[in-house]
């Protein structure tokens, strides 16, 4: 199974205030929790940022 990289998601948003990228899905504590403690083997939150790829399925 290949890595997904967090620059290619759709939530990964630059912040102005922090002056970073960050990841911009609002989630509850016990949500960040089970991610953090590597119950998923992938954020389930993905979403491909790649236009071309979801143009491709429409054809």
């Amino acid at each position: 199974m290949a890595d997904i990289l967090c620059e290619s998601c759709v939530n990964y948003t630059y912040d102005d205030e922090y002056e970073m990228y960050v990841c911009d899905v609002n989630i509850d504590e016990d949500e960040m929790m089970r991610i953090m403690s590597s119950r998923y083997k992938k954020c389930p939150y993905f979403r491909d940022g790649d236009d071309y790829k979801i143009v491709k399925k429409q054809n």
